[in-house]
């Protein structure tokens, strides 16, 4: 980045989720804003929980300064992968056996790859089939042909044995038991948020390395360009956009966030059905 790049006034940080997009759906309003705002100045970030590998090109075509993957787990800049962090493998294997010994249903997230059980693939197709049904296609969003259950599955790669699998996170879709209970076995290393996917309930959640979190991919951000903290923008709705939103010099909800994002926000705005990040720049000035 140049000295004029690191001036600019405000750098925003962009969950998809449920906040830029609506299951992998971003509304051409979205992505005409997020090109204003980069046009007036201001420097955009995709910061997601989702790993490079999970992240379509689609969502990536308005055109941003950089991208934070797997909750902060990897931070990348023009080309330049500023950070890359991954279980430790003997904690990554202890996930797997502990995973595969209770029938749970997931896939193990790094920025290269996706990788699942060989055979779990139609058994996540009748899970997620239904929090999708109706979705795929909707007014307004940048492309039609999006088929946001294949957005998540299509690049799994499969196999009989993952123990040996390098990973920075791990999205658990189907747990015949609490996801909860088995935490304690996996130790001081392993923490567990609910799934961005609501709809999956109880049975589902994110397994990450305990310390990582959205808000530490922006420090690097903002150390890398000498950013200051008060003019930092972020916007979420789940619960690992919590950190994010208290990091932030603004923090903005989408108002049907989860309960702990909404008590960290300063302002609250729509989801992607009503427009909510084209409507947070523009409360904030940044389209006048």
């Amino acid at each position: 980045m140049s000295s004029q790049q690191t001036d600019r006034p405000r750098a925003i940080f962009l969950d998809i989720d449920g906040t830029y997009a609506d299951h992998g759906l971003a509304p051409a309003a979205h992505v005409e804003a997020v090109q204003e705002v980069r046009r007036r100045g201001h420097l955009v970030f995709v910061c997601t929980g989702r790993p490079l590998s999970m992240v379509p090109a689609h969502i990536l075509e308005a055109g941003f300064d950089g991208v934070i993957t797997g909750a902060g787990a990897r931070v990348e800049m023009n080309g330049e992968v500023l950070k890359d962090t991954r279980f430790e493998p003997d904690v990554a294997a202890l996930i797997v056996d502990t995973l595969d010994a209770h029938d749970v249903a997931y896939i193990l997230e790094a920025p290269e790859a996706l990788r699942g059980r060989t055979g779990v693939g139609e058994r996540l197709r009748r899970i997620l089939n239904p929090v999708f049904a109706g979705r795929s296609r909707h007014d307004g969003v940048l492309s039609t042909d999006v088929d946001p259950v294949e957005d998540i599955l299509g690049p799994v790669q499969y196999s009989d044995d993952l123990r040996g699998a390098s990973f920075a996170k791990i999205s658990c879709f189907d747990s015949p038991v609490p996801l909860t209970g088995l935490m304690a076995g996996l130790g001081p290393q392993v923490g567990l948020i609910p799934s961005s996917l609501s709809a999956l309930g109880d049975s589902a959640g994110e397994i990450f390395m305990a310390g990582t979190h959205k808000a530490v991919g922006i420090r690097v951000v903002e150390e890398r360009l000498g950013l200051r903290r008060e003019n930092i923008v972020a916007i979420g709705d789940s619960a690992n956009d919590i950190e994010m939103l208290e990091y932030a010099g603004v923090g903005i909800a989408v108002e049907d966030g989860h309960p702990g994002v909404l008590a960290v926000a300063d302002r609250l705005t729509p989801g992607p059905a009503g427009n909510g990040v084209a409507l947070a720049f523009a409360g904030l000035g940044l389209l006048d």
